[in-house]
């Protein structure tokens, strides 16, 4: 396991699952049903080959035993914008191939920011991981997960409380970025 894995899941253990950020990832990260996929890529042209590969692979696996992937980005796409932009392209590559409904792409960055936030607000952080990284998740799944929990627009609201009382000090003591 190289150091941009080893950090993306030492990040999903403490402040995803630790903090509850996603209500849902216990149980897959439990299962092991979670697939880190780590790029080569020096490029952002060069994403593109490891993105198709993993939409095929999720969709030609079970979900019992792959229900979601994390494909991290140590190499490339450093910037938020561009990052951003790459997440754009994403989702029309997504309804290109017909997989509009089918999966789901959500972006984690080490800058990510809300359009409504300050760079330096804490809730930010919701999104933030050690690496950019594109999650590949199963739209089926999503919607199964969400009619057991009542509520689901409250774990947004939930993750916003959960940082301001966390505050920049207690997201720091997490040890949840890049290995230096």
């Amino acid at each position: 396991m190289d150091d941009a894995e080893r950090d993306t899941r030492r990040w999903l253990e403490r402040a995803v699952i630790g903090l509850n950020l996603c209500p849902f990832a216990r149980s897959v990260h439990v299962r092991n049903q979670i697939h880190f996929c780590v790029s080569n890529a020096a490029e952002p042209a060069d994403v593109w080959p490891d993105l198709e590969r993993e939409l095929q692979a999720l969709l030609a696996i079970e979900p019992s035993l792959r229900e979601t992937t994390l494909l991290v980005v140590p190499g490339c796409l450093h910037d938020f914008l561009e990052f951003n932009d790459f997440m754009g392209q994403g989702e029309r590559l997504l309804r290109k191939r017909g997989l509009e409904g089918i999966l789901q792409l959500v972006g984690f960055h080490p800058h990510y920011e809300f359009a409504d936030s300050e760079a330096g607000d804490v809730t930010n952080h919701t999104n933030r991981s050690p690496y950019p990284t594109i999650h590949v998740l199963r739209e089926e799944s999503i919607e199964a997960a969400l009619r057991g929990f009542p509520r689901p627009e409250r774990i947004y609201e939930n993750n916003l409380l959960t940082l301001k009382a966390l505050g920049p000090d207690g997201w720091a003591a997490l040890d949840v970025g890049p290995s230096p």
